[in-house]
């Protein structure tokens, strides 16, 4: 079947904005008063596509080239405003992020591994197997610096994130099977992140693995609880989900807390100060959901879908922000690693959605599920991975592999999805196809689906 013209154009685009992102690079570097042209010029592409149906699902990437040029022409605009160091908001954005991935699950998605324990093991373990070896190969092959080669086996070896859940639906994959394999491949990654650092990368940067496992509880666990939490306020069919005084009673409670913890002399809390901060962190954005919901949904009676509109946005504006905030404090390793870095990542992607395909493939698994598997080894976190590389490995360098892989992943994954889409998965048993996305992940990912 020869590629129609829907993919062509998918693949085209897909290259004119990696070029766009080299030609960044090298105006930047050899020509700097071309750098705010090219930022002009990006600025009209990820509006462009945003506008386009069809085209849509690029201008993400667009966006995050956008403020990576930016923080290359202007670094000094994403270093310090007044007194205060903007990198101090990587992982208070990140926990924002983790808290929308939390508000698209439920206690189900964590229940359904012992209805369908064995493609999820499968696509967990090879996530945790093939990411990290493949990562510590690449790191060697191409001999990046020490803390830069960190952060290539560092992206491999944290959980999948939510994007790959939107790229299986996409691709008309088993939904239910991804989000259990993100939600499984997260609950393990306190514990499976910091060994595999520990393991593969001690030799080149110092790695606590306590320190590591308290911050992936910080700034994953903490906020996707608090996101399950959020999501039974927003979608619970009980009668206090919808009542004036259970909401307003729960939004006091939460911001109270919240508060409270923060006025803690942090000398109390010792080594599990930056937990204590995540636990009020997610205390407060659980008021905050509750109070919007009284405010939004039953005093101004407005859409119930608000939160659906709202974080992707919230989410997207983070990652690009914490992007240009990585990009600007290790601008000249970017110009001197980056091609090479952008290569890695395409291999590193590749194998990955290779391994898992025909691995998945090979455990006779069916055509949906090998594909979901696929995509949910191929993607990793790119924000838990970019948070952990700035306050555990305290590296802006070992941050710049999860910045660019995390770009070229959202590249992959949707021309993927659209090769794949225009293949329908064939029944290999009556009955069998994939199962449908949970309605608060559905009402998420619509929006991204191609008209």
């Amino acid at each position: 079947m020869k590629p129609g013209p829907s993919f062509l154009r998918w693949i085209t685009l897909a290259l004119l904005v990696v070029v766009l992102g080299g030609l960044g690079a090298m105006a930047v570097n050899t020509h700097l008063r071309a750098g705010p042209l090219l930022v002009a010029l990006l600025v009209c592409l990820a509006l462009s596509l945003q506008v386009q149906p069809n085209l849509k699902a690029f201008a993400f990437t667009a966006w995050v080239l956008t403020f990576v040029s930016a923080s290359l022409v202007w670094p000094r605009a994403f270093g310090r405003w007044g007194g205060f160091d903007l990198s101090l908001l990587i992982v208070p954005l990140v926990q924002v992020i983790m808290f929308g991935m939390g508000t698209k699950l439920s206690a189900n998605d964590f229940v359904r591994v012992l209805v369908m324990p064995r493609p999820v093991l499968i696509g967990v373990a090879l996530h945790f197997g093939i990411m990290p070896l493949t990562g510590y190969a690449l790191a060697k092959a191409f001999g990046f610096p020490a803390e830069v080669a960190a952060g290539v086996i560092l992206i491999g070896s944290v959980s999948s994130g939510v994007a790959s859940n939107v790229i299986v639906y996409l691709a008309k994959g088993n939904v239910a099977l991804a989000v259990t394999i993100t939600a499984c491949s997260t609950l393990v990654s306190p514990i499976m992140t910091p060994f595999l650092m520990k393991t593969l990368a001690a030799r080149l940067v110092p790695i606590n693995f306590f320190a590591m496992m308290i911050e992936v509880f910080n700034m994953v666990i903490v906020p996707v609880l608090a996101g399950l939490a959020a999501h039974r306020i927003l979608y619970g069919p009980d009668r206090w989900c919808n009542s004036t005084k259970s909401l307003g009673f729960i939004s006091c409670c939460a911001i109270g807390l919240a508060v409270g913890i923060g006025l803690i002399p942090a000398h109390y809390f010792g080594g599990l100060l930056s937990l204590s901060r995540g636990m009020a962190l997610g205390l407060l954005l659980i008021g905050v959901v509750a109070l919007t919901k009284l405010v939004v949904a039953l005093w101004l009676q407005g859409p119930r879908d608000w939160m659906d509109k709202t974080l992707p946005l919230v989410s997207m504006a983070g990652i690009c922000f914490i992007i240009a905030i990585i990009a600007a404090r290790s601008r000249d390793r970017l110009l001197a690693v980056g091609p090479a870095l952008l290569i890695a990542a395409i291999l590193h992607n590749a194998i990955g959605y290779l391994l898992g395909y025909w691995l998945a493939r090979a455990a006779r698994l069916d055509e949906s599920a090998c594909r979901t598997v696929a995509v949910e080894v191929g993607m990793q976190n790119g924000g838990m991975a970019t948070g952990l590389a700035m306050s555990v490995l305290k590296s802006a360098d070992a941050a710049l592999a999860p910045a660019i892989f995390g770009t070229w992943m959202n590249i992959s994954g949707s021309v993927l999805a659209s090769w794949w889409r225009r293949r329908p998965v064939l029944l290999e048993e009556p009955g069998r196809q994939a199962k449908p996305p949970e309605p608060a992940i559905a009402s998420t990912i619509e929006g991204a689906k191609p008209k």
